[in-house]
């Protein structure tokens, strides 16, 4: 499997894992590490603490809602030149400091 662009995803500002968008879709893997912390806490309900990758054909239901919607998706389209239909890269720039306690980061902090 190719992997094209990765995400690197925080929950609570702690590296828990990296999204992947291969030529097969889209993986999600959980940090070795972070699974052995107290206290770890999944990503989302639809993603539970797991030592197996998630695969899926379309970018996962929990990480494309938090994409901005309407007249925001438009205003970042924008300002970054990015198109709309490109939800990964919209990820990417637009869900670094997003609402809640996932955030989604384009180099590893």
């Amino acid at each position: 499997m190719d992997v094209f662009r990765s995400a690197y995803v925080y929950v609570r500002g702690v590296f828990a894992g990296k999204l992947c968008e291969t030529d097969e879709g889209y993986s999600f893997s959980y940090d070795a590490e972070y699974l052995r912390r107290d206290g770890a806490s999944a990503v989302s309900l639809t993603l539970p603490l797991s030592s197996e990758s998630y695969t899926s054909k379309t970018l996962f239901s929990f990480f494309d809602g938090l994409i901005p919607e309407g007249w925001l998706l438009g205003v970042v389209s924008r300002n970054w030149k990015i198109d709309p239909g490109d939800r990964f890269g919209l990820l990417l720039v637009a869900c670094k400091d997003g609402i809640g306690n996932v955030q989604i980061r384009e180099d590893r902090i």
